[in-house]
């Protein structure tokens, strides 16, 4: 496990983020690679659930928010 993940594993049990926040920050995270088509269909899933839907679309708000060092999250939640 790469320091990343664990740092972003440790920050996901800190701020006590749901299942849904977890799978969105995932696929919006810096690593240099996209998000599998799995995880994507798993969030897609997810949004059918109105309490679900409503958590992956405030992570979704908060990383288009993200500037500077974080470019990658506004980049990979918009494409």
């Amino acid at each position: 496990m790469t320091t990343s993940a664990l740092r972003r594993q440790v920050k996901n049990i800190v701020h006590n983020y749901s299942e849904a926040e977890i799978k969105v920050r995932e696929a919006t995270s810096n690593d240099p690679w996209g998000p599998s088509s799995s995880l994507m269909s798993e969030i897609a899933d997810l949004t059918f659930n109105v309490v679900a839907f409503a958590e992956v679309m405030g992570m979704v708000w908060k990383r288009l928010n993200d500037s500077g060092k974080n470019w990658r999250h506004v980049y990979k939640v918009t494409s």
